[in-house]
């Protein structure tokens, strides 16, 4: 009978990647909580409505990459592509705005989009997410983005680049939308990819962001979002970059930088690496002050960011595999109930090891016990049973030498 393999997009997280992953989970609760946030966990299973409502019906996500399908009774269910909208309808449901102030949360774990798997990128994919809900000060963007900044770093990332704009607000992205639909009436749009000649009726911001060449070179002339923002939005994007000044986070303007879901407006931003080729965006976010209230909430605003994990991964060091302190190698039968108890007690002082199952020839368990990291091997034969005591092997010296069990966790401590 064949075996049956992974789903393409698809991967099994273990090893030197389990471990980077641990360890960014550990860094963002470590980093986050200092900050006030609080974990949320969210269902990975949510209502269609969902994100066709937040995310916008006419995206790339929505149209093309969702895992959707129809339970039992005939509801649409999708495995989420992205974090914010159900931490949105959690901020509603849950009602965590009754407080008052601000809401503060992040999330990790798996998300679902239907794309060309490559590197950096599959069909499940991780990410760690921070959300903030209740204030529209461009001083919450600064601490967003500093917060995010503090976390890369602390992960050990430094050749980054911090790309920030101004979506405007509802009120000025229509006078941009005009004028992007008058470039576009210039333009040849038989030369944009089949997608992009869709977009341009539906959301003409969607060409902005399309990956194609062809797309960015026409799209090169195209009149600047910065160019048509109110008054209210300028001085909010000042404020915010002033802040990063101070702050000392370098950033570069990029007035081309829209993002792919349609929630977001006035700052929004990402951070890039040029060490991973294409896809070279880690992590990225921006304000979506709309959000809440169009899915039924109240009219609160709200900041968040995502970073892709699989991304993240490709510019870590191997984090080593944690210490083994002990491997207890039982030589005689009769020891097996012994040395279950040694190692557990080993274990409720604090001590990390395992024991054999099976009895096995002192070289061979010496082996394993090397194979393991094991900073001393200890043995248990018909010697040391008869006497109640250990012998202690020092992996790293090759010393050896005996003491009573009652005295063994002393003897590993010096």
């Amino acid at each position: 009978m064949s075996s049956i393999g992974r789903i393409r997009g698809f991967s099994d997280i273990l090893g030197q990647e389990a471990r980077k992953f641990r360890f960014m989970e550990d860094r963002a609760h470590s980093v986050f909580s200092r900050y006030g946030f609080r974990e949320l966990r969210l269902p990975m299973l949510e209502h269609t409505e969902l994100f066709a409502r937040s995310i916008g019906s006419d995206t790339d996500v929505v149209q093309k990459e969702m895992f959707t399908f129809p339970d039992r009774k005939g509801r649409h269910l999708t495995l989420r592509p992205e974090a914010t909208a159900g931490a949105v309808r959690a901020y509603i449901e849950d009602k965590l705005y009754s407080g008052g102030g601000l809401t503060k949360l992040f999330t990790v774990g798996p998300m679902f989009r239907y794309e060309r798997p490559q590197k950096g990128r599959q069909r499940q994919f991780h990410q760690v997410n921070a959300e903030a809900f209740g204030s529209a000060s461009p001083l919450l963007d600064a601490e967003m983005i500093l917060m995010l900044w503090t976390y890369l770093r602390e992960l050990g990332l430094t050749d980054l680049t911090l790309q920030i704009n101004s979506l405007g607000c509802r009120e000025c992205q229509p006078v941009y939308a005009e004028r992007l639909q008058d470039y576009l009436a210039h333009t040849d749009r038989s030369r944009f990819c089949a997608d992009c000649q869709e977009r341009a009726q539906r959301n003409p911001f969607r060409l902005l962001d399309c990956k194609q060449s062809q797309c960015q070179e026409l799209m090169r002339g195209a009149p600047s979002m910065l160019d048509s923002v109110c008054s209210d939005c300028r001085s909010h994007l000042d404020t915010v970059l002033d802040s990063l000044q101070q702050l000392g986070i370098p950033y570069e303007v990029n007035s081309g930088l829209v993002r792919g879901l349609d929630y977001y407006q006035r700052t929004t931003f990402e951070i890039v690496s040029g060490a991973i080729g294409a896809q070279s965006s880690v992590a990225g976010g921006g304000r979506y002050d709309d959000l809440v209230r169009q899915l039924g909430g109240p009219d609160h605003p709200a900041i968040g960011f995502a970073c892709g994990m699989e991304r993240l991964s490709l510019l870590l060091e191997d984090p080593g595999p944690e210490v083994t302190d002990f491997y207890l190698a039982v030589l005689d039968p009769e020891g097996f109930s012994e040395g279950m108890r040694i190692c557990e007690e080993l274990r409720r002082k604090g001590w990390k090891g395992e024991m054999n199952q099976e009895t096995a020839s002192v070289k061979s368990q010496t082996r394993h016990a090397h194979r393991l990291g094991a900073r001393f091997c200890l043995f248990l034969g018909q010697e040391e049973l008869a006497r109640e005591s250990i012998t202690v092997k020092d992996m790293s010296s090759g010393q050896q030498s005996q003491c009573g069990k009652e005295h063994l966790p002393d003897m590993l401590r010096q």
